[in-house]
């Protein structure tokens, strides 16, 4: 059943996201390939875009068990859409996780603490410290890690660099165009902090979530040169919308359609572009 449910939700996603707004006129390749520079983030081990391999199963906390359900399979719904695997085991172990708190910062202290693998790659504690400050009322951070030719999984992590003195050099294809390893996330973690929003509407909320989810995407601070959800926030955006657009749908298509194992950054931001701009109509 739930395969069936996440099957008929990716069904009529886009199409339901498409009627939502009058279809704007194609993007030139310039705005999209601005709006793919602004949104891919490269890893600190490879270089590379990061995406999900392994199946997502996501978890929200700080909410009502319905709105809980709604967005987190909301998440699954767009990722299952957009061709990113997706975990239908009720029971699976959560590696997206939205937490919905009014007091992020200590929340974020204890993460560094415990877990600080889940702030991302950090060089020092003072970095560290700093990758784990609250700027934004919803914010995400992610652990990222090198699958190899081998499939050997190694994370990015400052604090076991002794452990991957071999990563750019081991497991490799050893071609011009492909090294065959691949950066991937494992996982997210959102924080919401609710008496920061100026948007309460959780459908508009729940698209944000689920692109920040899926993509680890750049600054929230840039905007956007193309309307997208990910404006909704910036002080200072134009393009803002309430809803998923065709472009940020776009975008997460050419993410997941793109070959994970080229050697450079430039040549996976040029298949994704390619992607986008076919999905788009671009000339």
């Amino acid at each position: 059943m739930a395969i069936l449910r996440f099957a008929l939700l990716a069904a009529v996603i886009a199409p339901t996201l498409a009627l939502a707004q009058p279809a704007p006129p194609p993007p030139s390749r310039e705005a999209i390939r601005s709006f793919v520079d602004g949104s891919a983030t490269p890893t600190h081990m490879t270089g590379k875009v990061a995406r999900w391999e392994e199946p997502i199963c996501p978890v929200m906390i700080g909410q009502t068990p319905n709105v809980s359900a709604f967005v987190t399979e909301h998440v699954a719904a767009v990722a299952a859409a957009v061709g990113a695997p997706v975990n239908s085991n009720k029971g699976c172990t959560a590696n997206i996780e939205i937490v919905f708190t009014t007091a992020p910062q200590p929340l974020l202290d204890n993460v560094r603490q415990n877990q600080a693998d889940y702030i991302g790659y950090a060089s020092s504690n003072s970095v560290l410290k700093t990758l784990a400050t609250v700027t934004h009322p919803i914010q995400a951070w992610y652990a990222t890690g090198v699958r190899d030719l081998r499939g050997r999984y190694t994370i990015d992590s400052g604090r076991d660099r002794g452990d991957r003195s071999g990563v750019n050099t081991g497991g490799v294809t050893g071609t011009h165009l492909a090294d065959g390893q691949r950066s991937a996330i494992h996982h997210v973690l959102i924080v919401v902090d609710p008496t920061k929003l100026p948007v309460q509407d959780i459908v508009p909320l729940s698209d944000y979530i689920a692109v920040l989810a899926l993509a680890q995407i750049g600054s929230l601070d840039d905007c956007r040169p193309l309307p997208s959800i990910v404006n909704m926030l910036g002080k200072a955006c134009e393009g803002k919308t309430t809803s998923m657009t065709a472009n940020d749908l776009a975008y997460l298509h050419g993410l997941y359609g793109m070959d994970a194992d080229r050697l450079q950054l430039v040549t996976q931001k040029n298949d994704i572009v390619d992607r986008m701009a076919q999905a788009l109509g671009a000339q």
